[in-house]
């Protein structure tokens, strides 16, 4: 459907892609992340995020999360567990987080132009990098979460 695509600004008075929010995936081994690479011509290209993007308006955050990083990954859904969210929420848009384990050894590539790599970071290098606005304002609470490890119902 894709109806999510496309540019809306928050109660805050921020513009945000993806009318009805947006979502990624924050992929854990429990020692490091998988994060992306973002293309120059994204938003807030040339940094670090997780694989993630527009909602469509059907979408359940964690359907949409798995899907964009299918998308930017071509990670296969069935390879993770996921196990915890946050919800950035700005009032009427948010950004969810999905996190999961990888069930096993996960080799992933960019799998479309929205990204130029895609890879594993140790937990504690992922602060020296430059990251996407949005997920560096996450990202200490997102670190809490990696270590809980209860699976989503």
């Amino acid at each position: 459907m894709n109806d999510g695509n496309g540019w809306t600004r928050c109660d805050r008075g921020h513009r945000h892609w993806g009318r009805f929010g947006a979502a990624g995936l924050l992929l854990t081994d429990g020692r490091r992340v998988l994060l992306q690479h973002r293309a120059v011509w994204t938003h807030e290209g040339g940094t670090w995020a997780v694989p993630g993007g527009a909602r469509d308006s059907h979408e359940e955050p964690i359907t949409a999360a798995l899907r964009e990083a299918a998308e930017e990954a071509d990670l296969d859904p069935a390879a993770v567990t996921p196990f915890a969210e946050w919800i950035d929420d700005h009032g009427g848009w948010s950004y969810t987080t999905i996190v999961a384990r990888a069930a096993s050894s996960l080799s992933l590539a960019p799998a479309n132009a929205e990204s130029t790599a895609i890879r594993w970071w140790a937990i504690d290098e992922v602060d020296g990098l430059e990251l996407h606005d949005g997920f560096a304002g996450s990202w200490p609470r997102l670190r809490r979460l990696i270590g809980s490890g209860a699976a989503l119902p």
